[in-house]
């Protein structure tokens, strides 16, 4: 497995709080990864350690394989973007003149490519128009554009959606997903606005009080989270039986609960256990959300929630 970015036991403190403790993450090369916590949880010092905004105060990194410790990590967040917090974005130019300093920043010898990444988040066309004009949605996207200058496969967003409108929230989304695609460029992200997340991410880590609980691809979450009927039995035994018969996908819990994942007539399942001397005892549908998800990891407590 080739990874993007690893931590290794990765601590911050300031003084006698630690805003990450011993913290392990995992991303591997393509992923788009939601990190999600609640406010203070870590989120942004990890994005920031990792930038070299911040030094750890215990524990490794790695990007590319490089290590933190490395003297060729300055060549190696070369080929990294990030957005943390707010676009920088200079106001009073317009989105052109904006990515014109960030090329001499990174010290890029020509402007080579400015056009294309203009046209990549849509802002052609609007070469006079001042950043201070813009929508907080183009806003955004001008601080993507400028995280993609130096043609980086990494970026690391800090909420790029937090205040946006729906049709702003959607450009975004879109946006993340076509240089995913398009250009293999593998994300970090963070949101609150995890509905939003489940629809593009890949893989999840959820992070509390500056650790990482728990590591998650999409397809494992999809897993636990599909629609399902939860029935209570008194003869698990013959309930499998019959499952089998009936060839419904199933996934016993306990001796007297199992999980159905498959569209099915109650009425008719009812009848056919009777037969079989299992009466149905109780049951459910559910289907978690990502939040419910959360939630539940947390255990249960209504103060975990991010929103």
């Amino acid at each position: 497995m080739e990874y993007i970015l690893e931590t290794h036991n990765l601590e911050k403190r300031y003084q006698n709080f630690k805003a990450l403790n011993h913290l392990n993450i995992h991303i591997k090369k393509g992923a788009i990864y939601g990190l999600i916590g609640k406010n203070g949880a870590g989120k942004t010092t990890l994005m920031r350690v990792v930038c070299g905004l911040q030094k750890p105060t215990n524990g490794t990194y790695t990007i590319y394989g490089i290590s933190n410790k490395n003297h060729q990590m300055n060549q190696v967040r070369k080929r990294m973007g990030a957005m943390i917090e707010a676009p920088s974005i200079y106001l009073d130019m317009t989105a052109r003149e904006n990515l014109i300093e960030q090329y001499k920043v990174v010290g890029l010898p020509s402007f080579d490519g400015l056009d294309e990444i203009l046209k990549l988040v849509g802002l052609t066309g609007i070469e006079k128009k001042k950043a201070k004009t813009f929508s907080l949605g183009m806003k955004q996207r001008l601080g993507i554009a400028i995280t993609l200058v130096g043609n980086p496969d990494f970026l690391i967003l800090d909420e790029p959606i937090n205040g946006l409108d729906p049709s702003g929230i959607i450009e975004i989304r879109e946006l993340i997903v076509k240089l995913n695609t398009e250009k293999a460029i593998t994300f970090l992200l963070s949101s609150h606005y995890l509905d939003e997340l489940s629809k593009i991410a890949t893989d999840y880590g959820f992070v509390n009080h500056g650790e990482i609980i728990k590591e998650i691809t999409r397809k494992e979450l999809e897993q636990n989270c599909q629609k399902r009927v939860e029935i209570n039995v008194s003869n698990m035994k013959e309930c499998v039986k019959c499952l089998e018969e009936m060839k419904i996908t199933y996934e016993v819990i306990s001796q007297t609960q199992v999980n159905i994942y498959d569209k099915v007539n109650i009425s008719e399942l009812a009848i056919k256990l009777s037969n079989r001397n299992c009466i149905i005892n109780a049951f459910q549908e559910k289907q978690e959300s990502l939040e419910n998800y959360y939630i539940n990891l947390m255990g249960g407590n209504e103060n975990d929630s991010i929103i």
